[in-house]
């Protein structure tokens, strides 16, 4: 049992971090599924993006997700073809799983449900002058990102703060989780990064309190309902009733 705060944090954070045996099934497992796609479809380039590429996923695994990005050959790209290509990738997957696990398509990916987590495909093509184009199944268009530009982003931020920004990363994660998800995860990220952008994080402890007070000020201003319900829970955990 920590007998500090400082104690308390640094064993939270212990608690979040996946284990060895995790790990290691994670990157035997998206390794296989990115092999199934390349059995059927030709792939260009192929690699992990989301928290677990950026060092910020956190336990339990189950509640969590592993993005797998594939560059696709321009051969497979249609103007009007984000459904398709959603559908491409996923008759690629049911191929290797017949059976199980459940393999489903939703608007940006393919979802691949495993027992203890899910794997996220995220099928794609290089976008002209850079970064790339990833479907939107339901708004019928075609999005730009660039998802490595995500992870160096966040590993320059974090070698800034001399590794303590993805710490803090995850332990606003958690507390988001506590709180039904209110925010989604990578914008959780996004605001906590900004937030902590040239402030020094001296602990844990100041530093998770500096982020829950000033989340509310850089919230997006036009999301009344979620800011004013966010506003309630971060005053009650930051100036909790005495």
């Amino acid at each position: 049992m920590a007998s500090t705060i400082p104690a308390a944090f640094a064993g939270l954070l212990k608690n979040l971090e996946l284990t060895t045996l995790q790990a290691t099934t994670v990157s035997t497992r998206q390794q296989n599924v990115r092999d199934a796609v390349k059995n059927d479809l030709s792939v260009l380039d192929d690699f992990l993006v989301g928290s677990y590429r950026r060092s910020t996923m956190i336990a339990p695994l189950k509640t969590a997700d592993v993005d797998v990005f594939l560059v696709l050959d321009p051969k497979h790209y249609a103007a009007n073809g984000q459904a398709s290509i959603l559908d491409a990738t996923r008759r690629a997957l049911l191929k290797t799983y017949t059976k199980t696990p459940r393999v489903s398509r939703n608007g940006q990916a393919v979802t691949i449900t495993f027992t203890d987590f899910e794997v996220d495909v995220v099928p794609g093509f290089y976008r002209k002058g850079g970064g790339y184009l990833i479907p939107d199944s339901v708004l019928n268009r075609w999005i730009e990102t660039d998802p490595k530009q995500h992870v160096e982003i966040w590993a320059a931020e974090n070698k800034a703060h001399g590794g303590n920004l993805v710490p803090v990363i995850k332990m606003m994660k958690c507390w988001n989780r506590a709180h039904s998800l209110l925010l989604r995860s990578f914008h959780l990220e996004t605001v906590t990064l900004g937030v902590l952008k040239g402030i020094g994080i001296t602990d844990y402890p100041s530093g998770v309190r500096f982020v829950l007070v000033r989340v509310p000020v850089r919230m997006h201003r036009g999301r009344g309902a979620v800011d004013a319900e966010l506003v309630v829970r971060v005053r009650r955990d930051v100036c909790p009733p005495c």
